[in-house]
């Protein structure tokens, strides 16, 4: 684990920390079939939201669905907006809170488990300290803003033994268990090359190539900027961060890759066992800006042989213009009508997914839990027969996370799962924003030719949020 900064434990109260250490060192000494208590099967989840606007407004909606989930307090730092009015009307029995800290404090008894859904660069401090105080937790993705970051997460989750779920929601879905069932029976294997495409507009294109300093507005009344800003750098609030633009940002987001990575390489990553890449290389940087994502980038990330299975190269191209060229071979014969010749059309690239490429096959995916297909289809109708079947009803990932609180299931998305994934595109993001050739060592958990970059893999928290890092 990355070795958390020798700083002193500031802002946040005595009482607080010693009473969230106490609390892990408990749960610490228990198994973790112990941490839901003497509950039955009939209890319900008792559920913490915290960030409720937007995408957290979504999440809540969607947990809630289940009748085995109670929300019990929700939590935002701007309870007077109107991105948070909706979800606070839908839950009138839940307490309400404007700060994660005071939450604990107040109800750290009364709830079982925490659903995090705020901007990215907020997840860490408030999954570490609920982990600390024995609550399973399930983080919208990515996992967290800094390589270091996640590193900690996956220490404390392991060490803690609660349930742990990161928000890619598709990997409780089809592309799941498809992926699964064609790896075991060797349908999906050798795969040397992915080309994972995410192509749609974003928030920053159009305005970010010309951004030079953050842009300053007045804070929204009774919102605490402060606590929104967390463990990242200080800058003025504006609503080109909050409360939807923050993805933009170097310093708070994680741009297309760790908006969309989790919902296309999810599959690949995990049962490819692809771990951490040992080369980054910043192909294209377009609109490249020190303050906001590039308006379209390539990145190429090179893995090295895990066990039996070869070398794999993963691209990703994002921009509206940056589309990948797939190889003519691959489209679908059609007729042309007019001439009544015969030739392959295109495969299209109309919608954020993937192509994978093995010695034998290739495979065309989308995005989220989107079937996987074989190219070109002649190929897939010779096999189709032959293909093995994967189970079609199963829990979704919030239901999943749930039932896994409650011992019933195993977590799908945990942190030692999607941790490395996570970690990935933390590599990604800081390619994108340096540009350049990045060497990464694997063992060492490092960049090795870049000290800028290597720093940027766990920058230190701003001051009163060091805690964290030492949970």
């Amino acid at each position: 684990m990355i070795p958390a900064p020798n700083v002193p434990r500031t802002e946040v109260s005595r009482r607080r920390f010693l009473k969230a250490s106490a609390a892990f060192g408990a749960f610490a000494i228990l198994p973790s079939r112990m941490l839901w208590g003497a509950g039955t099967p009939n209890e319900k989840v008792r559920l913490a939201c915290i960030g409720i606007g937007n995408r957290g407004g979504a999440n809540t909606r969607n947990i809630a669905q289940n009748e085995i989930c109670e929300i019990v307090a929700l939590c935002d730092v701007d309870l007077l907006g109107q991105h948070t009015a909706e979800v606070q009307a839908n839950f009138p029995k839940a307490r309400t809170f404007s700060d994660f800290r005071k939450l604990f404090d107040e109800m750290a008894d009364q709830i079982d488990a925490v659903l995090i859904s705020t901007p990215d660069h907020s997840h860490f401090s408030i999954a570490m300290l609920a982990m600390s105080l024995g609550k399973h937790v399930f983080v919208e993705k990515p996992l967290a803003h800094t390589f270091g970051q996640v590193e900690r997460l996956m220490d404390l989750a392991e060490r803690s033994g609660v349930v742990t779920q990161m928000g890619n929601q598709g990997h409780s879905g089809a592309n799941y268990f498809q992926f699964k069932a064609w790896k075991d029976a060797g349908i999906i294997k050798d795969v040397t090359r992915i080309t994972a495409h995410m192509n749609n507009k974003r928030r920053w294109h159009g305005w970010g190539k010309d951004v030079t300093a953050y842009p300053q507005q007045p804070v929204p009344e009774g919102m605490d900027w402060d606590l929104w800003m967390d463990y990242a750098p200080e800058h003025p609030h504006s609503d080109k961060l909050h409360p939807a633009e923050w993805r933009s940002w170097f310093d708070y987001g994680s741009g297309a890759f760790g908006d969309w990575g989790p919902h296309i390489l999810d599959t690949c990553h995990e049962f490819l066992d692809l771990g951490l890449p040992t080369k980054i290389t910043a192909v294209k940087r377009e609109g490249a800006n020190e303050f906001v994502f590039p308006q379209a980038s390539t990145i190429k990330f090179a893995f090295p042989k895990r066990d039996k299975m070869p070398k794999c190269d993963v691209t990703w191209y994002d921009g509206t213009e940056n589309i990948p060229e797939v190889e003519a071979e691959y489209g679908k014969l059609e007729t042309d009508p007019a001439t009544g010749k015969t030739a392959r059309a295109p495969v299209e690239i109309t919608k954020p997914g993937k192509i994978i490429y093995s010695k034998e096959l290739v495979f065309q995916g989308g995005s989220h839990s989107d079937y996987l297909k074989i190219l070109p289809y002649e190929k897939y109708m010779d096999m189709r027969r032959d293909l093995p079947r994967f189970p079609q009803k199963n829990s979704n990932h919030y239901l999943n996370f749930l039932r896994a609180c409650k011992g019933e299931e195993q977590a799908r998305s945990p942190f030692s799962v999607s941790g490395p994934l996570t970690q990935v595109f933390n590599l990604g993001c800081i390619a994108q924003r340096l540009g350049g050739n990045l060497k990464f060592s694997r063992s060492k958990k490092k960049i090795t030719n870049n000290k800028l970059a290597n720093a940027l893999l766990d920058p230190a928290p701003r001051k009163g949020w060091e805690q964290y890092y030492a949970l």
